[in-house]
C-alpha cells in the first residue's frame, strides 16, 4: 500500500484535498495533483478526495489511480485523461477555436444568438465523448471493491439536484460516471444526468468544492489539515459589464462565498476548541491551506481545450504545488 494513503510512521497528519471546479482552468488542478503526489511527505496520510465539475474528473482520476497503484499511476492516469481532453486534431481543434472565438465575440457585448443544449444533437454527442474519456481510464465497476480496503480515501463528486433544488453528493461506492458526468453537466452547453429518477447539474451551483464530507467521517480518518485548490479568483479588479462576463462574475461568487462559509465554519469549530468550549476528545482541529490559481483568465479560455493551454495550466500546477509543498 502506497505511503500516500498510510503514511509511513502513521504520526503525521491526515490530509484531504478539496478541488474546485472551473472548466478548462482544472487542467490546472490536475498539475497541483500530479505535483503534490510525487513529491508526497511519506508522513502525512491521504484521506479525502473531493471535487465539482472538472475538479471532480481530477480526483476521481486522482483516486482510481492511487487506490489500484500508487501515486505515479494516478500522475500517470491524470496526464492520459487531459491528453484525451485536449482538442489536438485539425477537427477538434477547429470546433474547439471557433467556440472560444464565439464566445469571446459575446464577451465583448456583441449580442449573439444562444440555443437550448436540448436541440443541439452536438452537445449530447460531445457529453457521450466525455463520458467515454472517463471510462477509459476510470473502471467505475471496480469503485465498489476499491472502497472495502480500510485505507481508501473518502471519494466526494458533487451535483445540484434540479428537481429536488438541492446540493447533491455523490461518496465513495456511489460514484460512477454519471456522478462525474453530472457535475460537468453546465447547463448552457449540456443536458442535465438523470440519476435515481432525478435530474442533476454541475455542482458549481453550490458546495464548490464539497467540504462537509470530508469532515463528517470516522475519527480516526478526520482531516488534520484540508488542502483546497481553488481556481476562481477571491479577487477581480475589473467590472464585469457584458451578459457573460456578469454571469461568470456570478458563479464565481456563488462558488466561493459557498466555499468560504464552510471553511469560516472549520476556524470557527477551532476557535471553540482553543476557547475550552468544545471537548478536545469528540472534536478535532482541521486546519485550512488553499493552492491556489493566482492568474486571472477571461471567461472564454473555461472553454480552451488547446492543447498549449491545458499543458501549460498543468505544468503552473505542478510548479504552485512544489512551491507549497516548500513552505508547508
Amino acid at each position: 500500500m502506497s505511503d500516500v494513503l498510510e503514511g509511513a510512521a502513521d504520526e503525521g497528519p491526515n490530509v484531504a484535498i478539496a478541488c474546485q471546479g472551473g472548466g478548462s482552468h482544472t487542467a490546472f488542478t490536475a498539475g497541483v495533483l500530479r505535483g503534490l503526489l510525487r513529491n508526497w511527505d511519506a508522513d502525512d496520510t491521504l484521506v479525502g478526495l473531493s471535487g465539482t465539475s472538472g475538479g471532480a474528473v481530477n480526483a476521481v482520476t486522482a483516486w482510481y489511480g492511487l487506490t489500484t497503484d500508487g501515486p505515479e499511476r494516478a500522475c500517470d492516469l491524470l496526464d492520459a485523461v487531459w491528453a484525451d481532453i485536449a482538442a489536438d486534431d485539425p477537427v477538434s481543434r477547429f470546433t474547439n477555436d471557433s467556440l472560444v472565438w464565439f464566445n469571446r465575440v459575446e464577451a465583448s457585448g456583441f449580442p449573439v444568438p444562444h440555443v437550448s443544449p436540448y436541440y443541439l444533437p452536438s452537445a449530447t454527442a460531445a457529453q457521450e465523448q466525455f463520458r467515454e474519456v472517463i471510462e477509459r481510464h476510470v473502471d467505475f465497476e471496480a469503485v465498489r471493491d476499491l472502497c472495502d480496503h480500510e485505507h481508501h480515501p473518502h471519494l466526494v463528486v458533487g451535483t445540484v439536484d434540479i428537481n429536488a433544488g438541492e446540493f447533491e453528493t455523490f461518496t465513495d461506492r456511489d460514484v460512477t460516471a454519471d456522478a462525474v458526468l453530472a457535475s460537468a453537466a453546465v447547463p448552457e452547453l449540456f443536458p442535465a444526468v438523470e440519476i435515481h429518477d432525478h435530474y442533476h447539474w454541475d455542482g458549481l451551483f453550490s458546495q464548490n468544492p464539497p467540504v462537509r464530507d470530508l469532515l463528517h467521517v470516522a475519527a480516526e480518518r478526520k482531516p488534520d489539515e484540508l488542502w483546497v485548490v481553488q481556481i476562481n479568483p477571491q479577487e477581480r479588479e475589473d467590472l464585469p459589464t457584458s451578459p457573460s462576463e456578469i454571469a461568470d462574475r456570478r458563479n464565481e461568487l456563488s462558488g466561493n462565498i459557498s466555499l468560504n462559509k464552510e471553511l469560516r465554519f472549520i476556524q470557527q469549530v477551532n476557535d471553540w476548541i482553543d476557547q475550552g468550549h468544545l471537548p478536545e476528545s469528540d472534536f478535532s482541529r482541521t486546519s485550512v491551506r488553499r493552492i491556489e490559481l493566482d492568474q486571472e483568465f477571461d471567461q472564454p479560455s473555461k472553454l480552451d481545450r488547446s492543447s498549449d493551454f491545458l499543458m501549460g495550466l498543468m505544468d503552473q500546477g505542478e510548479a504552485t504545488a512544489e512551491a507549497f509543498l516548500g513552505e508547508r
